[in-house]
């Protein structure tokens, strides 16, 4: 597997099964990959070529709301890429979707959609909170999502 960096922070390997969700990264949306056979519609994250349930290979892209939780989140010590340890500390948060739980993705909480890693005090985050997402472009000009606390 290749590793895309941009000013030391790792960027995105786009494959083909998954260009279309970073598309419609850049067009502000995320879409979550489901299977388009009659009577399935299973959601599938990431993205694959064939349904696991039906094993279809027909697929659609289905608009999330972009809301969610942190459903597990680390704060890395020591950062082991030296651009990250510029940064720390931060966090990496894994976000289970509200309108699909059993989808998760993995991103960082920040204060605003192109703020730095370490932006959020870190004791603001907790198992649970609600969060929604953010775009922002990498050093690469890719869309990647990002997650913002939602006010309680």
């Amino acid at each position: 597997m290749s590793e895309n960096t941009s000013g030391g922070l790792l960027s995105p390997v786009v494959d083909d099964d998954g260009a279309p969700f970073w598309e419609y990264a850049a067009q502000g949306e995320l879409r979550v990959q489901a299977c388009a056979a009659p009577g399935c519609g299973a959601l599938r994250f990431p993205p694959r070529p064939c349904c696991p349930h039906c094993h279809s290979f027909d697929s659609a892209w289905r608009r999330m709301s972009g809301k969610g939780r942190i459903w597990s989140y680390v704060l890395p010590h020591p950062p082991l890429l030296p651009a990250y340890a510029v940064q720390a500390p931060y966090n990496a948060v894994v976000v289970e979707l509200a309108d699909a739980p059993h989808i998760r993705l993995v991103g960082n909480v920040v204060a605003r959609p192109d703020a730095a890693l370490d932006s959020v005090d870190p004791a603001r985050l907790r198992i649970g909170a609600k969060v929604q997402v953010a775009f922002t472009e990498d050093a690469d000009g890719r869309a990647v999502p990002r997650w913002l606390l939602e006010r309680s």
